[in-house]
């Protein structure tokens, strides 16, 4: 559970102490816990229907959760603003609610409105529970290492589960081969997520002494474990060049005096000029790891998602309006084969243009650039925090190349960006916060008067 100091100091990074708990830090924190923790094991002991009627079905314990956290949210917000306390607001939380708000107003073009009102209205939820109170939590609270906790009793408990055997099984054939282990969670990718991000998280807390150190070494060595029995090359490659990638980039940022954001880009931007001369290309990169250049199967699935784009290329189907909306929606009708079953691109940016066009696109694309720039604050608090956040900020803007987790209201990892974008935020008010107040300009005197000359005693006079 997060704690408070007694007194909110605005030094660096939060600080523990044996205060009353904040109860803004530990809505989010219990946001968090029942996405990784709660729900999925709910789904393990009572699954849901198989395939695309299981994605379907609407379950009664997110429909009491989220509306009841959310009110709690809002109460709680609402007596902390009528105490006199007042939102700092950065630019990463301001291009994330106009990004949601464009999901919101797609409603009125989308292609099936029920679907993307409803859908819309379970992130608005989500959101709620996790931005509205972290952004009044006092500086002294940790989240991240709430956050951290979850992680730590997800990965434990699913490697209390490897003795049952639980996998996913996928269908070659005739026969069913077990392509991973997926623990409590509904499928390997999910726990491979999972465990990578929490191997990130661990990574952070063996750089502080004494008990979070040795839990920190439990939680990495269980996450290794869980990724390599996930057989989630993704998370296991990502998991690798998310940390390496984060520490390039605030060092450079450090040494040359820029912004983290305007390193990151440059080192985009020279991966695609380089790739484009050399032929070096993510086909030839996934070819030469997995031996699929396919990165299975998806580029059929990209290539169909161009050509839905084609169709509404400025404002798109709609919020969550595209898959997954009954047998007349495009993803059924126009899709070839095996691609009807399919309940997403499998990228998060070609969802983005489906759903809400190149409009939407550019507002993602601002939110993630707006988010980089904060952590790049963040640096100038605690550099060890600017890492993490950093880190787990770029797994999934990787991930998402092959997996779609942008404004999904459920999904953990999504839930983990969002309290990563509000820890970011939490840090941008301490720098409002610590700011020195504007002096007033001297005033002259109404009324003027000879000044006396201060009296300096002259050397070798005696007083």
């Amino acid at each position: 559970m997060p704690r408070i100091a007694a007194s909110t100091s605005m030094s660096a990074g939060p600080q523990a102490s044996a205060g009353t708990f904040d109860v803004c830090a530990l809505i989010p924190v219990l946001a968090f816990a029942y996405s990784s923790l709660i729900q999925p094991l709910i789904y393990f002991s009572f699954p849901p229907s198989p395939g695309l009627q299981g994605l379907l079905e609407s379950r009664v314990e997110n429909r009491v959760f989220w509306p009841v956290l959310a009110a709690v949210a809002i109460i709680v917000t609402m007596q902390r603003l009528a105490r006199g306390e007042r939102f700092a607001v950065p630019p990463n939380i301001i291009s994330l609610c106009a990004y949601f708000g464009l999901a919101g107003a797609s409603i009125a073009w989308a292609f099936k409105p029920e679907f993307a009102f409803v859908r819309f209205v379970q992130e608005a939820m989500v959101l709620t529970a996790i931005v509205l109170p972290a952004l009044l939590s006092r500086p002294s609270a940790d989240i991240l290492r709430g956050m951290f906790l979850c992680f730590a009793a997800g990965a434990i408990l699913n490697v209390l589960l490897i003795p049952g055997g639980y996998a996913t099984y996928a269908q070659y054939g005739n026969a069913l081969v077990d392509i991973g282990y997926q623990g409590y969670f509904s499928g390997k990718n999910l726990l491979g997520e999972f465990a990578a991000i929490a191997f990130l998280l661990s990574v952070h807390e063996l750089l502080y002494p004494g008990t979070r150190r040795a839990l920190g070494i439990i939680v990495a060595a269980a996450a290794v474990v869980l990724i390599f029995l996930s057989s989630s090359k993704t998370a296991l490659g990502l998991a690798l060049v998310a940390p390496i990638l984060a520490v390039l980039t605030l060092a450079l940022a450090r040494t040359l005096r820029v912004a983290p954001l305007l390193i990151l880009m440059a080192i985009i931007l020279g991966y695609f000029v380089v790739g484009e001369l050399a032929g070096f290309t993510t086909g030839r990169i996934a070819y030469l790891l997995t031996g699929d250049s396919s990165f299975t199967g998806r580029t059929t699935i990209w290539a169909f998602s161009n050509l839905e784009i084609a169709k509404r290329p400025l404002l798109g189907w709609g919020y969550q309006s595209f898959w997954l909306v009954g047998a007349d929606a495009p993803s059924i009708t126009d899709a070839p084969g095996w691609v009807k079953a399919m309940p997403n691109s499998h990228n998060g940016y070609y969802d983005a243009m489906l759903e809400l066009g190149y409009v939407g696109f550019a507002f993602l694309l601002v939110f993630l650039a707006a988010t980089v720039h904060v952590i790049g604050r963040v640096m100038k608090h605690d550099y060890k925090r600017a890492w993490i956040l950093l880190s787990v900020a770029l797994f999934v803007m990787l991930y998402n190349l092959l997996e779609t987790l942008w404004l999904r209201a459920f999904d953990v990892t999504w839930v983990v960006f969002v309290l990563v974008t509000v820890e970011a935020a939490r840090y941008w008010r301490r720098s409002q916060q610590s700011m020195p107040a504007a002096q007033p300009a001297n005033r002259r005197p109404a009324r003027w008067s000879r000044t006396r000359p201060a009296w300096r005693p002259r050397l070798g006079v005696r007083t």
